[in-house]
C-alpha cells in the first residue's frame, strides 16, 4: 500500500460565486465539502488510479467528525488519529467569471506531546506494510519543526521511499534527512534557494539533500532534476479551472510512478496529466477523467540533462 501522511487535515468547503467582489455581500450558488489536506487529496486522487491507499494524520473536533465521513465514502482507508482540538477548515470561493480561486486556510488544532507520540507509533506500525510515503502539507501548532525530517528518517530506517511535499523551513529540515523526492512549487524553489531560474533552484535543492527534486511549474507543468538525469513535462494547451490540489494530484502520480517503477519521463508525464486534469474538477483530490486519458499519450517531455 501506498502511505500518505497529512499533520494539518482540513475539511475542504468550496464555494462557487457568480463574480467575487471585496467588500461585497456575495450569494453563494453551489457549496461542496470534501475531506482535504494535502495528504488526503493525494490519497483520494491514488485511490481513484486503482492503488490501495491508507492516509494518517490528525483528526478533531466536529469537523474532524464530518472529515472521516466523508473519507468513508472514498476507498481510502482512515489511520487519522484523534486529537482534542478541531481539524480546521479550508475555504476556496470560485470566480465563475474569471474561473480563479481564493483560498482561505485556518490555522489547525494544537497538538498535545501524548497525541504527538500516539502518532508515531501509529506511522512506524504503517511504515511495516507501505511500498512509498508522501509527507504533505503544513504543520499543525506543538509540532516541532523539523518534524519532517523524524518522520523521514524513520521511513528511510524502514526501507520505505519518501515524497516530502512541503514548504519554508519544514521543507529545509526535511532536506537534510535526505528524502528520495522532495516535490517543491516555482515559487516554493525560489523561497529556498533564492534563485528564480528553475533548474538552476532545483540542482540546488537537490544539493541541500534530496535525492531527487520534482517542481511544480503550474501551467508550464513540472521539472525533475534526478541522479539520472533531468526532464521537464508540459501539457499541450493550457487549462482554465479551479487550480486548488493540482499540485497534491501531481504527487500522486509521481508516487504511482515511483511504486510501479516508471521511468522519469513517464511519471512526468503522468504527474501532469494529473494536475491538468484536477484544473478541470469540481474540487481538490478530484481529476476529470476525460482530461487525464485525452492527455497522457500528449504530455510533451523535453531532455534537460548536460549530455542531452
Amino acid at each position: 500500500m501506498i502511505l500518505t501522511v497529512t499533520l494539518n487535515a482540513a475539511l475542504d468547503i468550496t464555494y462557487r460565486v457568480p463574480r467575487l467582489r471585496p467588500h461585497r455581500t456575495h450569494r453563494i450558488t453551489e457549496v461542496s465539502e470534501r475531506p482535504g489536506g494535502k495528504g488526503v487529496n493525494v490519497a483520494r486522487v491514488l485511490a481513484a488510479l486503482g492503488h490501495r491507499t491508507v492516509a494518517t494524520g490528525f483528526a478533531g473536533g466536529g469537523t474532524g467528525d464530518a472529515l472521516r465521513a466523508l473519507l468513508a465514502e472514498t476507498a481510502v482507508t482512515d489511520a487519522l488519529v484523534p486529537v482534542g482540538g478541531a481539524t480546521r477548515r479550508t475555504v476556496a470561493v470560485v470566480d465563475g467569471t474569471t474561473g480563479d480561486t481564493t483560498q482561505l486556510n485556518e490555522p489547525g488544532p494544537t497538538v498535545s506531546p501524548a497525541e504527538w507520540d500516539t502518532f508515531l507509533g501509529t506511522y512506524r506500525e504503517l511504515l511495516g506494510e507501505a511500498r512509498a510515503v508522501a509527507l504533505c502539507g503544513s504543520l499543525p501548532p506543538g509540532v516541532p519543526v523539523d518534524v519532517y525530517a523524524r518522520l523521514t528518517r524513520a521511513a528511510r530506517t524502514a526501507g520505505v521511499p519518501v515524497l516530502l511535499d512541503t514548504s519554508g523551513e519544514p521543507l529545509r529540515r526535511g532536506l537534510a534527512a535526505r528524502p528520495d523526492l522532495a516535490k517543491p512549487n516555482a515559487d516554493e524553489l525560489a523561497a529556498l534557494t533564492g534563485s528564480t531560474e528553475p533548474l538552476r533552484a532545483a540542482r540546488d535543492t537537490r544539493r541541500r539533500g534530496a535525492h531527487a527534486v520534482a517542481a511544480s511549474l503550474g501551467p508550464d507543468g513540472m521539472l525533475a532534476v534526478t541522479a539520472d538525469g533531468s526532464w521537464q513535462a508540459a501539457p499541450p494547451r493550457r487549462f482554465a479551472g479551479n487550480p486548488t490540489g493540482a499540485g497534491d494530484s501531481a504527487v500522486a502520480g509521481l508516487l504511482s510512478g515511483l511504486v510501479e517503477d516508471l521511468p522519469w519521463p513517464a511519471r512526468l508525464a503522468r504527474a501532469v496529466a494529473l494536475s491538468a486534469a484536477t484544473v478541470r474538477a469540481p474540487a481538490a483530490g478530484e481529476f476529470d477523467r476525460a482530461t487525464y486519458e485525452e492527455l497522457r499519450e500528449r504530455v510533451v517531455v523535453t531532455d534537460h540533462s548536460p549530455a542531452a
